[in-house]
């Protein structure tokens, strides 16, 4: 094969393997990371000792709370009047409750609730509005409560109660998705290295291909450090409510958190893999320079 073409060949069969690396690291992200209950919840776990996602459920608890207590008390309740009575205490009540050990409990044992859940709908391949059921949720609350001796803990009711958390149409458009991404969560990265391994060996210099291949994995790393960052900014922006976005933020971040180390990894390895081979092609230059130039033999001196 004449050189031109097998450099031609390299080039391409390299830009595209390059191209697949942010692609193939996002859908295997999303496969094994997102996917995985296991991995989820312990991304999640940390959340609860977070300042904003604590208040963010403590207003939305308090909130539903507030609603619930209006008509057994036999008038209207304004859950935007903070000068009333029963707002403060309850919203109190619960953010005292979000410090709590058995938060903790609860946020992880809700977490793996609804993961579990939506992702048992999304395997079934059953058209229905995704539910989970609290009852277990409140179980291990109140266990933890009792161990912890609080008054009136064994006296709370455990109650089956459904709460829809993903309407059918949504289920249907996300399952489709989740579909393609789990087949491309395997094959795009494999794509990507048996691409860059044909580009390398039909190189006519591999080294120049090593070195491109390593830049262009660098860049791919980039530009999904920089998806990522554009995605939080977008996903923030269309939130309705302005004073959850600190924690949406960080719950973006906690999700996202493999993905942006595996960026960096990317442009890591990328880099130190291009200033190798750029070193190694220095140093084989100088030593073929000094092949091609020996030293002059020394001369004799006449008397």
């Amino acid at each position: 094969m004449p050189t031109p073409v097998r450099n031609a060949l390299s080039a391409a069969l390299i830009a595209l393997s390059c191209l697949l690396v942010p692609c193939g690291a996002l859908a295997a992200w999303v496969t094994y990371g997102l996917a995985d209950t296991g991995r989820y919840v312990t991304a999640m776990a940390p959340l609860a000792a977070d300042p904003a996602v604590q208040g963010a459920v403590a207003d939305t608890v308090g909130a539903g709370l507030v609603q619930e207590v209006a008509p057994r008390l036999g008038h209207e309740l304004d859950t935007r009047d903070e000068d009333g009575i029963v707002r403060p205490f309850v919203h109190d009540a619960v953010r005292s409750f979000t410090r709590t050990e058995a938060f903790r409990t609860a946020w992880e044992a809700g977490n793996r609730a609804v993961h579990d859940a939506v992702l048992s709908a999304l395997q079934d391949g059953r058209d229905r509005t995704v539910t989970v059921d609290l009852a277990p949720v409140t179980a291990q609350v109140k266990r933890r409560l009792a161990e912890d001796h609080v008054p009136l803990a064994r006296h709370i009711p455990v109650e089956h109660t459904e709460v829809a958390v993903l309407p059918a149409a949504e289920l249907d458009r996300l399952r489709k998705g989740y579909d393609v991404l789990e087949v491309a969560g395997f094959w795009l990265p494999v794509s990507a290295v048996v691409l860059a391994a044909t580009g390398i060996a039909v190189a006519a210099c591999r080294r120049r291909a090593v070195t491109a291949t390593a830049l262009g994995t660098a860049l791919g790393g980039a530009s999904l450090l920089l998806a990522v960052a554009i995605g939080r900014r977008l996903t923030l922006a269309d939130l309705p409510e302005a004073a959850h976005r600190p924690a949406a933020g960080a719950v973006y971040d906690a999700l996202t958190q493999t993905l942006r180390t595996v960026s960096w990894l990317l442009i890591a390895l990328g880099l130190t893999a291009a200033l190798v081979c750029r070193l190694t092609e220095q140093l084989a230059r100088r030593r073929r320079a000094s092949a091609a130039d020996p030293a002059p033999e020394p001369t004799r001196a006449r008397i």
